[in-house]
């Protein structure tokens, strides 16, 4: 990656094009989804929707850990890394710790509400948010 273009960029831009980017992520995500549900059908865009973000969660964890030296394991590695995650930034997950257990809400989500401005049905994400969660929380641990 050439990174020499943010080398002089004031904070206010820095943040700026990060907001440029993570509105892009989701245009990339809900664009490529909309176009295989159009070219075969809602269950093969299920089906690589959940590969995807399986391997995205495990990938994302890997180098969050990685690149912020999150040493801790289990939930407290856990919710340290997710707190840096793309769709934990995008969302606004509220994220309420307990001693066994970590709670994470969504008080609204940007993908579901363009969905219905669009005229579409809410997507079912359960299952893609499960092995993206799964997937995210293995790499944790590793």
């Amino acid at each position: 990656m050439d990174m020499k273009v943010f080398n002089n960029m004031e904070i206010s831009d820095l943040k700026s094009y990060i907001e440029f980017l993570l509105w892009h992520y989701q245009v990339v995500d809900s664009f490529w989804y909309l176009y295989i549900q159009e070219r075969f059908d809602q269950s093969i865009a299920d089906n690589l929707n959940e590969k995807v973000w399986e391997r995205a969660g495990i990938m994302g964890g890997k180098d969050l850990v990685k690149r912020f030296d999150i040493q801790e394991k289990g939930l407290k590695g856990f919710i340290r890394a997710l707190k840096l995650f793309t769709w934990t930034i995008i969302v606004g997950y509220r994220i309420e710790e307990k001693e066994n257990e970590v709670i994470i809400t969504v008080p609204n989500c940007p993908t579901q509400e363009a969905r219905l401005r669009r005229g579409l049905d809410e997507y079912a994400c359960q299952a893609m948010h499960r092995a993206e969660f799964t997937g995210f929380a293995t790499s944790i641990q590793t």
